[in-house]
């Protein structure tokens, strides 16, 4: 049977005191996206309060995965993302958390989505997120009272890159957040590639390690 996979996209459009105008960054939606539908997988969508979900960065449409994503089934899949309470989460083999601006508004403290990450990870089956979206993953508690990023190998966007992107919209930093938490950081140079896994859970650091992280979440999902 072909893998089911669950992208958990974030409802905003607007963060900080300038409500400057976010959403999910396209092609940290789009180039997982590419490497799971090449996979053969049911590429589902799920969002926070079920209303449609906002892109960012649609002046990088002409790339091919983010122009395919856009013309294709991709962004009308999910536009009719379903609100994450009324998804079975324990049907998907992986779950997927794009960032953009947005998830730093709606996801830190969501006690759904915590709940949904720490159930993902425990039952063995693969979670993924690049960028601001490990945001999905800090302040998750393990069922034995630990930080899910506790001893984990662990990249998003970092100190460095916010400070020259969006350090007055942000409302904390999150490679300072997840550090914190315990994570064992992974940093590249700015705006350059970086994944990395850890058992189950896979994460990059910034729209340039979007496909790395689809591609790592492949190889472990066909591997199980």
């Amino acid at each position: 049977m072909s893998k089911k996979i669950l992208i958990i996209v974030s409802n905003t459009n607007a963060i900080g005191p300038n409500n400057r105008r976010t959403g999910n960054f396209l092609p940290e939606v789009a180039h997982p996206y590419a490497e799971f539908d090449r996979a053969g997988y049911q590429i589902d969508f799920a969002s926070l309060s079920g209303d449609t979900p906002y892109l960012d960065a649609l002046w990088m449409a002409a790339d091919p995965d983010n122009l395919a994503f856009l013309v294709g089934k991709g962004w009308e899949t999910m536009q009719k993302a379903k609100k994450l309470s009324d998804v079975d989460v324990s049907g998907y083999d992986a779950i997927f958390v794009p960032g953009g601006l947005a998830p730093m508004a709606d996801m830190p403290e969501n006690p759904l989505l915590k709940q949904v990450v720490r159930e993902t990870y425990e039952r063995g089956a693969v979670v993924g997120a690049v960028c601001h979206g490990p945001v999905a993953l800090l302040n998750v508690k393990l069922s034995d009272g630990s930080y899910l990023v506790n001893g984990k190998n662990i990249s998003s966007f970092t100190t460095a890159e916010e400070d020259n992107y969006a350090r007055a919209d942000v409302p904390f930093d999150l490679q300072t957040a997840l550090t914190e938490q315990g994570a064992i950081y992974h940093v590249a140079e700015p705006w350059q590639p970086m994944s990395v896994a850890d058992g189950n859970l896979v994460t990059g650091q910034n729209p340039a390690s979007g496909k790395g992280v689809g591609e790592k979440m492949v190889k472990i999902l066909e591997g199980k």
